[in-house]
């Protein structure tokens, strides 16, 4: 399980590998939301890359722009997109296609992603089973991460919480 809101060191070298690869042109518009992208602590929605892309570009992005570059980088694999935020976060598992689920802290927007085969052939299977043609499939699951659940506040002790007697 890796955390996904900050890309790790070497992800944005591996999208520029894996486009190089492919013969898909890293332009500087989307090695910028790229950059933007793997140096973000959290995930990002598409107005706070086009936020932060105005800022480095000292002019306001046009928002189709930042969009298409997105739609690239969830087509290739190289993004999660995040549907319940409506945000974007580093693919930790390059090069390979996958169904993942992904953890997503309610205090600090931190998410993990996880990778579970037998999970995904379980929803495929459920799927074929009502007919369905499965496209994509993704889980979120929404709660605390382990940080913020040890600096959670202690629970406030009351008279039911103490033992018969002690008072």
């Amino acid at each position: 399980m890796k955390p996904i809101g900050k890309a790790k060191p070497d992800w944005a070298a591996q999208v520029e590998s894996a486009c190089a690869g492919s013969g898909l042109q890293l332009t500087k518009l989307r090695r910028q939301v790229l950059d933007i992208i793997a140096k973000a602590p959290a995930p990002l929605g598409a107005y706070a890359i086009i936020d932060a892309m105005s800022r480095v570009q000292d002019k306001r992005v046009a928002p189709p722009t930042v969009y298409r570059t997105l739609g690239l980088f969830l087509e290739q694999g190289f993004i999660h997109k995040i549907e319940s935020r409506n945000a974007y976060a580093p693919c930790e598992h390059l090069g390979h296609r996958h169904q993942g689920i992904l953890l997503i802290c309610e205090n600090c927007g931190r998410a993990d992603e996880v990778e579970s085969a037998s999970l995904g052939k379980l929803l495929r299977d459920a799927a074929a089973r009502s007919g369905f043609s499965a496209q994509r499939q993704i889980v979120e699951v929404e709660g605390l991460c382990q940080t913020c659940r040890g600096a959670a506040a202690p629970k406030d002790k009351t008279a039911l919480d103490e033992p018969i007697g002690a008072r």
